[in-house]
C-alpha cells in the first residue's frame, strides 16, 4: 500500500459554492434517453444559472467519466461548450474507474490549492446504459479480411468463414466490471471480503433494507434538494432517482438468488448497487474568487487520499484511504459527524466498517498501533446510496461529496468523510468540512 503523508489542499483554502446532480435511471433495458453529456450539461446548466457570473468566468471544467462513448471524446471539452463556456475555457476529462467523479473535484482543488486556477466546474457523469456493445476480435479480424477482398470470388470465400461465433457481442459493461490482472469481477471480490469477515446474506440484505428504507424517507422529508429535473427529447420529465425500491422486505431480498459464485454465494442484485444513469457537479473556488463575486460558501474540501491495495479485496479501498486523513488530522471516528461511503456492494460497506475496528487488520494494514472507534451506523449513508439509488460509475464520486455538503448543511454539522472503493484494488477519501451556524 502507498500512502503520501501531507494534506494536498494545505496551500490554500478550496472552497465548495454549490452543486447539482440529475436523477439517477436505472438500466431498464434499452439504452436510456441521455448521453452522458447529456446527463453533465443538464446538471451543470442549472448550476451555473443560479452563479452570480456567467458561465466564461469559469477557469477551466474538469469531469470523470468512465466510457464517454466515441461521439464525446474528452467529454469534459463537450460539456464546457456545451454550456457556452467559451473556446477560452480549458477542459479536462479524468478516468479513476469508480472514484471518476472524485477525482474531477481532487484535480480542482488541486488547481485552486496551487494558485492556478479560482473558478472550476468540476463533477462526473455517466450513461452506463450506453456503454458500448462491441464486435468480438474474431469478428474483426474477419471484417478486415472481408475489406481486403475485391473481387466477387474472394468475397465469396471470405462469406464462407463466417461462423456463428463470430456474431457473439461483447459487452462493454461486463467487461469493464471485471479486473483483467486478478479475473475477478467486482461481485467476486465482494464475496471475496465476505468470507474474509464472516459477513451473512441476512446481514447484507438487512443493510440494502436499510438503503431504500432511508432513501424512501429521504424521498420523503425532502432531503434531496440537490436533484435538477432532467427532460428527454419525448417531453418526459424525471423529476427523482427511480431505483428505489419501496415495497422491498427482508423475504424479498432472500429469494433473490446468488448472482456472481453461483449457486453458494450471498451477493444477490438485490444487496448490490444498481447501474444507472447519472451526473453530478460542483463548482470549486478559491477565496479571491468568493471576494470578487461574493459567493455564498457551502462548505471546504479539507483533505482528500489515494490508496492501492490488492486487487481481489478492492472494496476495502474506503478504509485504506479514510485512515491516513484521520491520522493526518489527528482525527478518529467520533469527530466525524457524517460518512458517505459508497454503497457498492453491502458487504463491502459491512466490511469496511468491521476492518475499520479491528485491530488486527489496523495493525497489520494500516500500520496503527490500534482500531478506529466504530463509524456509528446512525452517521453513515444516512440518505440511503448506492444500493437504494444506483452507482454511475463516472458520477458517484462527486456525488457523495456534493451529497455529505448537504447533509451537513442540513444538520448544522462540521466535519465529513466521503469515500469509495475502486475496481482494480484502489481507494479514494475526502475530507470536507462546513462552518456550523
Amino acid at each position: 500500500m502507498n500512502m503520501t503523508h501531507s494534506n494536498p489542499y494545505a496551500a490554500a483554502d478550496v472552497y465548495v459554492i454549490d452543486g447539482c446532480r440529475t436523477p439517477q435511471l436505472k438500466l431498464a433495458g434499452p439504452p436510456g434517453p441521455f448521453r452522458a453529456s447529456d446527463l453533465a450539461v443538464g446538471a451543470a446548466r442549472q448550476l451555473l444559472l443560479d452563479m452570480p457570473f456567467p458561465a466564461h468566468a469559469l477557469d477551466e471544467v474538469i469531469f470523470g467519466c468512465v466510457s464517454s462513448g466515441p461521439d464525446e471524446a474528452n467529454i469534459a471539452r463537450v460539456i464546457a461548450l456545451r454550456l457556452g463556456c467559451g473556446d477560452k475555457v480549458h477542459a479536462m476529462t479524468v478516468q479513476r474507474n469508480c472514484a471518476s467523479g472524485m477525482q474531477a473535484l481532487d484535480c480542482a482543488a488541486g488547481r485552486i490549492a496551487s494558485g492556478q486556477a479560482d473558478l472550476i466546474l468540476a463533477g462526473g457523469t455517466e450513461a452506463m446504459s450506453h456503454h458500448p456493445v462491441m464486435l468480438n476480435e474474431a469478428m474483426v479480424a474477419w471484417l478486415a479480411q472481408w475489406n481486403r477482398s475485391h473481387s466477387l470470388k474472394q468475397r465469396i470465400r471470405v462469406l464462407g468463414r463466417l461462423k456463428p461465433a463470430h456474431l457473439r457481442p461483447v459487452i462493454a459493461l461486463l467487461r469493464g466490471l471485471t479486473d483483467p490482472v486478478v479475473g475477478l469481477s467486482m461481485g467476486q471480490t465482494a464475496e471475496q471480503l465476505a468470507e474474509d469477515f464472516s459477513i451473512s446474506r441476512e446481514a447484507m440484505d438487512r443493510y440494502a433494507l436499510r438503503s431504500h428504507q432511508r432513501l424512501a424517507s429521504a424521498i420523503e422529508e425532502n432531503h434531496l434538494g440537490e436533484i435538477v429535473p432532467l427532460i428527454d427529447h419525448k417531453g418526459n420529465v424525471y423529476l427523482q432517482d427511480d431505483g428505489l425500491r419501496s415495497d422491498t422486505t427482508m423475504e424479498k431480498l432472500a429469494h433473490l438468488k446468488p448472482v456472481f459464485d453461483r449457486p453458494f454465494g450471498k451477493i444477490s442484485a438485490g444487496n448490490s448497487a444498481q447501474v444507472t444513469d447519472g451526473a453530478a457537479c460542483l463548482i470549486l473556488a478559491s477565496a479571491r474568487a468568493v471576494e470578487k463575486h461574493d459567493l455564498p460558501v457551502l462548505g471546504q474540501l479539507r483533505d482528500c487520499q489515494w490508496a492501492g491495495l490488492e486487487p481481489a479485496r478492492m472494496g476495502l479501498g474506503p478504509v485504506h484511504a479514510m485512515a491516513p486523513i484521520m491520522n493526518r488530522q489527528q482525527l478518529d471516528s467520533a469527530d466525524i459527524d457524517y460518512w458517505e461511503i459508497n454503497e457498492a456492494f453491502a458487504a463491502q460497506v459491512l466490511a469496511c466498517l468491521r476492518a475499520w475496528q479491528d485491530d488486527d487488520f489496523c495493525h497489520s494494514a494500516l500500520q496503527r498501533s490500534q482500531a478506529f472507534q466504530p463509524i456509528l451506523e446512525k452517521r453513515l449513508n444516512v440518505d440511503g446510496g448506492g444500493i437504494s439509488l444506483g452507482h454511475p460509475v463516472g458520477a458517484s464520486g462527486a456525488r457523495i461529496v456534493l451529497h455529505l455538503l448537504k447533509i451537513l448543511e442540513r444538520e448544522n454539522a462540521r466535519l465529513g468523510m466521503a469515500s469509495l472503493c475502486i475496481g482494480g484494488g484502489q481507494g479514494g477519501a475526502m475530507l470536507v468540512e462546513r462552518k456550523p451556524s
